[in-house]
């Protein structure tokens, strides 16, 4: 499988060119050139699989044999998921009223983002391995993904890596996870200002193509396409957990609501969707509302300040994966998708075009809501449905299950 830049300049890379790069070096996201579609018989295929399973399921189809033979792609996602503490890796706990919570938190450092990172950095260390190279991988941070990253990479001779940690913006325990590893190839830094700015000049020095080639620079961050891949299958897993029978026609709905900061979730449950699940994707969001602002409005642009909440890790204001929805939302359109994105690096500030805008209020995702809960914000997709409601603190995701079309 081919994988193209939103922006559409880059030349095209494979699925270990996608890995090893980060930003596409004309400053876009990767994405694969062409989605596949997913029958109905996949789908009761895969509907009996692990959590595990899937992952291996959507990986072989992303990724391709020639890259990662079958056998020991298989092995490599084992090896990733062989420190979990749950013996599902990921369990779905059923509450009231057809509401169901995904546990995400089983991994070592008890982020969600344990599940994308500990494979990332086994697909890292096969080719790294493979071809006798060293990468330097470059993390900025609002507290889960650097510790989850370290996690992932701590003691690997063929990966340093750097993890930016914005002083102040963290919960102590990540803090703490970040700060008190001792491994050689670890190396963190407190900076000022908060995670967003901290990403501005991670973009810089990435945009930089020959320093990032003289260096064997890369990142984990979810503009890392592995990231987004392997979290598909935590939609794929909810999905058929809250799903009895895939008899029905048209298949069963299943609502998910998706706590987000930099929309790499999003992303990966919108792709999920455009490749043939039926769910609904609900985005909880905390007072942090640049997604919300969004889809209710087509106002994508910054606030005045980052506002600090409990959700700390999602105390965000630049959702960089919002690019690869645009993309997939305006039809794949590069033009269309950099010139929004530059327009927003250049005045921090887009309005949608009412085009594309009226694209997204014609999907599952229009009619949203907001509430505040707990110190963050919730949002709500009532729909032809009625409310449907998700406490996002705590709670990586949680999804609902509702019959018929």
């Amino acid at each position: 499988m081919w994988y193209v830049s939103t922006r559409g300049i880059a030349p095209r890379v494979n699925f270990e060119g996608a890995l090893f790069s980060g930003y596409a070096p004309d400053g876009g996201l990767f994405m694969p050139e062409e989605l596949p579609q997913l029958d109905r018989e996949t789908l009761c295929q895969w509907s009996t699989l692990s959590y595990p399973g899937l992952v291996k399921e959507l990986c072989a189809l992303f990724i391709g044999s020639e890259l990662i033979p079958k056998d020991d792609l298989n092995d490599l996602i084992d090896r990733a998921f062989s420190r979990f503490r749950h013996r599902e890796v990921v369990h779905l706990s059923r509450l009231r009223n057809g509401l169901n919570v995904l546990e995400l938190w089983h991994g070592v450092t008890y982020a969600f983002k344990d599940l994308s990172l500990s494979c990332t950095a086994q697909f890292l260390q096969y080719f790294l391995e493979k071809r006798e190279k060293h990468v330097t991988v470059v993390v900025g941070t609002s507290g889960d993904t650097g510790s989850a990253a370290i996690e992932s990479v701590q003691g690997a001779k063929n990966v340093d890596i750097i993890v930016l940690l914005p002083k102040g913006h963290c919960t102590k325990i990540q803090e703490l996870q970040m700060t008190t590893v001792l491994k050689e190839n670890v190396h963190v830094f407190g900076v000022e200002g908060n995670s967003d700015e901290l990403d501005e000049p991670i973009k810089t020095v990435f945009a930089d193509v020959a320093f990032v080639k003289k260096h064997n620079l890369m990142s984990l961050n979810s503009i890392n396409w592995s990231r987004v891949l392997v979290q598909m299958a935590h939609h794929f897993f909810a999905y058929f957990q809250c799903t009895p029978s895939l008899d029905t026609h048209p298949l069963p709905l299943v609502e998910v609501v998706v706590p987000t900061g930099a929309a790499g979730n999003l992303a990966a449950g919108y792709i999920a969707q455009k490749i043939g699940l039926p769910i609904r994707l609900v985005v909880a969001v905390n007072r942090n509302d640049i997604i919300h602002r969004t889809v209710q409005q087509g106002d994508f642009s910054l606030s005045e300040a980052v506002k600090s909440t409990l959700a700390s890790a999602m105390d965000i204001q630049v959702p960089y994966n919002m690019e690869r929805v645009f993309w997939l939302l305006s039809g794949c359109d590069s033009q269309v998708t950099g010139a929004l994105m530059e327009q927003f690096e250049r005045t921090q500030s887009v309005n949608l075009p009412k085009e594309l805008h009226s694209k997204w209020e014609r999907q599952d995702y229009e009619q949203m809501a907001v509430m505040e809960c707990d110190g963050c914000c919730v949002e709500l997709c009532p729909g032809n449905c009625g409310p449907r409601r998700g406490n996002v603190t705590g709670i990586p995701r949680t999804v609902r299950g509702r019959g018929g079309g």
